[in-house]
């Protein structure tokens, strides 16, 4: 893994629920992108979510960029969502997955 991203998600306090259940169902849609070597999904208030992903190279990045997340992600932001998410691009590191 050398490359990621950090998504920032603020959501409405009425849809908090709704973007929390999005978010668990994304997973199924990463676990089918060959490019995504980890995503994670969390919590980190009522109403502030993330997402973290990590990808072998920048073409799966862009691939999941350009995937179905993404696209339920700003579609959501035009609704659900208090703000425009914030994506952050990453370099890692160092990781450990076990």
């Amino acid at each position: 893994m050398k490359v990621g991203l950090l998504v920032r998600i603020e959501a409405k306090p009425e849809f908090a629920d709704e973007v929390a259940a999005m978010l668990r169902g994304a997973q199924e849609l990463a676990e089918q992108e060959n490019g995504t070597v980890a995503w994670f999904a969390f919590r980190e208030s009522a109403t502030i979510f993330g997402v973290f992903d990590a990808f072998e190279d920048e073409q799966g990045r862009q691939e999941h960029l350009s995937g179905r997340i993404a696209a339920a992600l700003g579609e959501a932001a035009q609704t659900k969502l208090s703000a425009a998410p914030v994506i952050a691009r990453i370099d890692l590191l160092g990781a450990k997955i076990s």
